[in-house]
Formats: C-alpha cells, sequence, structure tokens
C-alpha cells in the first residue's frame, strides 16, 4: 500500500484579485520546489476565463504533507484565502489524524485509498 497523499482543490478567484494570482503562485511553487524535498509534484491549472484554478499536490507520506501546511499556513495562507475561494477539497491516500484535523476547517473531504497501483 502507497503512503503517499495527493489533494486536488478547486478554487474561484476572488473579485479583483485576478492579477494577483500569478505573482502568488509563482512565488508558492518556488518555495515548494526547494524547501519541500517530500513534495512530489505541484501543479495548478486554471480556466480558461480565468476564473477558476485547480490545484493537484502530491507528498510522499503525511509528514510530508503536515510540512508543506506548516509552510504554507507560515508564509502564504493569509494571501491564498484573499485571492481564492475553494469550493471542493478532496483527499486521497492514508492521511493520518494530525492531517485530517489541519485539513478540516477547510472543507477537506478524505477518501481511502480502494485498490489500484502506482509504478
Amino acid at each position: 500500500m502507497s503512503n503517499i497523499i495527493e489533494w486536488v482543490i478547486e478554487m474561484d478567484v476572488q473579485d479583483g484579485q485576478g492579477d494577483a494570482v500569478a505573482p502568488l503562485l509563482d512565488e508558492m511553487v518556488k518555495a515548494t520546489r526547494v524547501h519541500e524535498p517530500g513534495a512530489m509534484h505541484y501543479h495548478y491549472y486554471r480556466s480558461a476565463d480565468g476564473a477558476q484554478v485547480t490545484v493537484v499536490e502530491a507528498y510522499e507520506n503525511n509528514a510530508a504533507a503536515m510540512t508543506h501546511l506548516a509552510n504554507f499556513n507560515e508564509k502564504f495562507a493569509e494571501r491564498f484565502f484573499t485571492a481564492f475561494a475553494p469550493t471542493r477539497f478532496r483527499v486521497y491516500g492514508p492521511a493520518e489524524d494530525d492531517l485530517r484535523t489541519a485539513l478540516a476547517p477547510v472543507g477537506a473531504v478524505h477518501l481511502d485509498h480502494m485498490i489500484g497501483f502506482t509504478r
């Protein structure tokens, strides 16, 4: 069984925040790449009109996901939630109680692995 934690967050861009999105995400991606070796992938996607953004993230394990959350909360949370309104948050994999508790305030729904494989 895999220890990988993945999540997908769908978000609306808050009114008047369109110009803040790209610089914020650029900073977040760079910081995650440099300071979080347990981040396996970290991708943002946007709709054609720029009104919606989706992030797809994967972490080696629960500890790596918690490291990401600590860095996010310290450096980016305030600006992130000014720019975005999450509309759907799905977490995949064996999230432990600490991660489930940390993600509860943003409405994360956890789905446990059923069957499959990773190469």
